[in-house]
């Protein structure tokens, strides 16, 4: 399959399924199993794996070019669809790939969900300071603790856990272990409340005496860590696109609206203040592009994207809130309409203003960067 033709199957999928329902799963507050399942019968869960596992091996940057087209339908969604992804790419290029043959191809298939499970309720940001442990046994490992604000934590089956084995070492005691949520000693909890994205179930769980194989450490410590940032960095050039999908999104039916809305003998679109109010969106939306695109084509280099993806995830939180406003306000009393979408776009826009790290850490991370660059 090549990247045109799977960028249209995303696109029919996100056109005809994800953005005629997407106004019903957060009215209803659940998150869709049925079409997550549709998902993975249409390759759209197994795009990053590789070949030789079966699926599909793209790169990054048609990971980033995905992610804004199934966001112009719902963000939440293709958040939850992208983690449960994400998990599949991950066993597959662990070191024992041949041990997760069945688990990878259950992800691809949408006969199983994965999630990825860093942040806790009292650590975040501060990764390193997680308390979630792992105590060695005989055959393996004990986890015993509580992660929090877990994406798919409503469905997941598979999760990648990360626990410190030392509390004392810092990010060099932390390592990574497969959780299968239907095993003892797995416990789910909360299913958070998510203003605009309860599509994404995002939610806590905890594990008690949880047994895991020596042979499921996937990252030993310290390694982890290092993994986990760059996971993290991914995650970072993807909201970033995502963002674009839905600024992308909210211009499309501004300008329709602005159109076709007669005000004073005239469409509302030719007053020039409306104009270029939504020349500006169109403005910022393009340089978003521009940045997210550099941190995938150094991702996909093998480069460090470090400062490219915190700057790229920073713009995103800086103009996409205000940008689907301006889209909206452009819309007059119809941008409210929950048929518009636009209400949804805003909140979603917020809640990846947090995702895989806040603006406030965003500056940091330029910040630090800032002393070893010259412009």
């Amino acid at each position: 399959m090549t990247d045109t033709e799977l960028l249209d199957i995303a696109r029919q999928f996100r056109i005809n399924t994800v953005a005629p329902q997407a106004g019903n799963w957060e009215r209803d507050r659940i998150q869709t199993v049925t079409v997550l399942r549709e998902a993975g019968k249409l390759g759209l869960l197994s795009f990053e794996t590789p070949t030789a596992l079966g699926g599909l091996g793209a790169s990054f940057q048609l990971k980033q070019a995905l992610c804004e087209e199934l966001s112009r339908g719902d963000m939440a969604f293709t958040f939850a669809m992208i983690n449960t992804q994400n998990i599949s790419a991950k066993l597959a290029s662990s070191e024992q790939p041949k041990r997760y043959t069945s688990l990878i191809a259950g992800l691809m298939q949408g006969e199983l969900f994965g999630a990825t499970a860093l942040s806790e309720p009292g650590a975040g940001s501060d990764f390193s300071g997680i308390s979630t442990r792992a105590d060695k046994t005989r055959k393996g490992w004990l986890l015993n603790g509580t992660k929090g604000w877990i994406t798919n934590t409503a469905i997941a089956d598979i999760f990648i856990v990360y626990a410190t084995t030392s509390p004392d070492s810092g990010w060099r005691g932390i390592a990574s272990f497969l959780v299968d949520a239907r095993k003892p000693g797995f416990e789910r909890g909360d299913i958070y409340q998510l203003m605009g994205g309860h599509a994404i179930g995002a939610g806590e769980f905890h594990l008690r005496d949880y047994a895991v194989d020596a042979e499921d450490m996937l990252s030993p410590p310290g390694d982890a860590f290092k993994q986990a940032m760059a996971l993290v960095n991914s995650a970072r050039a993807y909201v970033a696109s995502m963002c674009c999908g839905m600024v992308a999104d909210a211009l499309n039916r501004a300008l329709a609206y602005g159109g076709e809305r007669i005000a004073f003998g005239q469409p509302v679109l030719s007053n020039q203040g409306l104009m270029w109010s939504l020349a500006d969106v169109m403005t910022d939306l393009e340089a978003l592009r521009g940045l997210a695109d550099k941190a995938g084509r150094m991702i996909d280099a093998g480069e460090d994207p470090t400062l490219a993806a915190a700057v790229a995830k920073k713009y995103a939180g800086r103009i996409s809130v205000p940008a689907i406003t301006a889209c909206i306000q452009a819309m007059g009393a119809n941008g409210l309409r929950e048929d518009n979408a636009l209400g949804r776009h805003l909140a979603c826009a917020k809640i990846a203003a947090y995702a895989d790290g806040s603006t406030e850490m965003m500056n940091e991370r330029i910040g630090a960067s800032l002393r070893s660059i010259t412009l």
